[in-house]
């Protein structure tokens, strides 16, 4: 059961994660997930997600900040953005010209919905070449989406990525 008023949403998606269920475990870049499992809505969350990274891969900030809720909140590497707009402002731009550089690899996915509420948790790699540098990195990812007028919105991401160690 996801959070009412007053609830925290964190104790909602831990509590979610107990009884997880697959949404897509298919190891291709975001942009060429085809969409073949679990319930309808898991696909559309999980779909909405494939879209943020195409969007991302192809440049399109504004398409990207268009899939996000007015209140997102973004962690990544211990820092916070709390809303599309700070978003759209700080990051994103940085955020897209990564993917469309270096591009990422699906791993394994999973997630679940209830009501209103769904969640997608991503493992992955992403392995490229980035402003001179060489980028080898396993990535985890959880965004949290909630339907806002009748269709899926992020209202909450969680990135983190470590090295990969040789030979993986």
């Amino acid at each position: 059961m996801f959070p009412s008023r007053g609830t925290s949403l964190a104790m909602a998606v831990i509590g979610s994660l107990w009884g997880a269920t697959t949404v897509l475990a298919h190891p291709n870049s975001h942009a060429a997930i085809p969409v073949h499992a679990g319930p309808q809505a898991n696909v559309a969350a999980a779909q909405l997600v494939d879209d943020f990274h195409a969007a991302l891969a192809r440049g399109d900030t504004s398409a990207a900040a268009n899939l996000l809720s007015d209140a997102v909140i973004i962690f990544e590497g211990g820092s916070a953005e709390r809303s599309r707009t700070e978003y759209a402002t700080a990051h994103l731009p940085a955020d897209a010209a990564f993917e469309q550089a270096v591009g990422s690899q699906l791993v394994r996915r999973s997630g679940e919905t209830s009501g209103e509420m769904a969640w997608v948790a991503s493992e992955g790699r992403t392995k490229g070449q980035f402003k001179g540098g060489d980028v080898d990195r396993v990535t985890t990812e959880t965004m949290v989406l909630r339907r806002i007028d009748g269709r899926w919105r992020i209202v909450h991401v969680h990135w983190s990525s470590h090295a990969a160690k040789a030979g993986h």
